[in-house]
């Protein structure tokens, strides 16, 4: 039986809509240039709309996704953003604010969180109709800056480890996660090491606006199976994953 496409348009920086059959998913939304998900909105050819937010910075969370709150089945935010001013702003009975290490479902999807290494959390989201899964890592990476002490290059990196196991094995159609170009030679540091534990079909990087698409170099996935990498950088790109 073929599995139900899952259609991811970028929006912006970690901004990304996913379509899966009649279910829209939007995560961190801050900046749509393109207009996708108000294209998606205006077409009216979904059943459930739910838009998420990884954390509360300024580049992940904007307040201009309230308007959507008349199509919105439910807003998914991480707990920081229950404390922001721009949250409050929110209808609270649309939103679930899930802590580290949670679970929230309904009749369509289940929604699992996980820590970041910045603030907030990550989401791995299933599509109960159709088992699909997905997996956005919102800010969570190994930031190993170079500049950086030798001491805050140790504690990044024992605290993606820490975090990293909670992840080993986990199964995902497509993951979302940063390569960020601004930690130069480091840069696919987190995405080779979360790769090399995980059981995922496709990675879509993120969190690198401005700089040239990245790709994976030789010998990135290591001894496992590569699989196909989309580096987007100009918002309304789409891709398809069947």
């Amino acid at each position: 039986m073929a599995k139900t496409p899952l259609e991811v348009s970028y929006l912006m920086n970690s901004g990304f809509l996913v379509r899966c059959g009649r279910t829209l998913l939007v995560f961190d939304d801050y900046m749509d240039e393109a207009g996708v998900v108000e294209a998606a909105i205006a077409a009216g050819d979904f059943d459930q709309l739910y838009i998420f937010a990884s954390h509360a910075h300024f580049d992940h969370f904007d307040e201009h996704i309230r308007a959507y709150a008349p199509q919105v089945t439910r807003y998914i935010f991480s707990y920081d953003i229950r404390r922001t001013v721009r949250g409050k702003r929110f209808p609270q009975e649309q939103v679930v604010y899930l802590q580290r290490y949670s679970e929230w479902q309904d009749e369509h999807i289940r929604v699992e969180s996980f820590d970041s290494t910045d603030c907030g959390v990550c989401f791995r989201v299933t599509l109960l109709d159709t088992g699909r899964t997905l997996f956005h890592a919102g800010d969570f990476n190994w930031w190993d800056w170079s500049g950086d002490t030798a001491e805050h290059r140790q504690l990044a990196a024992n605290a993606f480890q820490k975090q990293l196991k909670r992840l080993e094995g986990m199964q995902a159609d497509v993951a979302f996660f940063p390569v960020d170009a601004r930690l130069e030679a480091c840069q696919d540091k987190g995405a080779r090491a979360f790769c090399a534990v995980t059981d995922c079909g496709a990675l879509v990087t993120m969190h690198s606006p401005g700089y040239p698409a990245w790709q994976p170099p030789t010998g990135f996935f290591g001894d496992k199976e590569p699989i196909p990498v989309w580096s987007p950088r100009t918002p309304g790109e789409s891709r398809k994953y069947a």
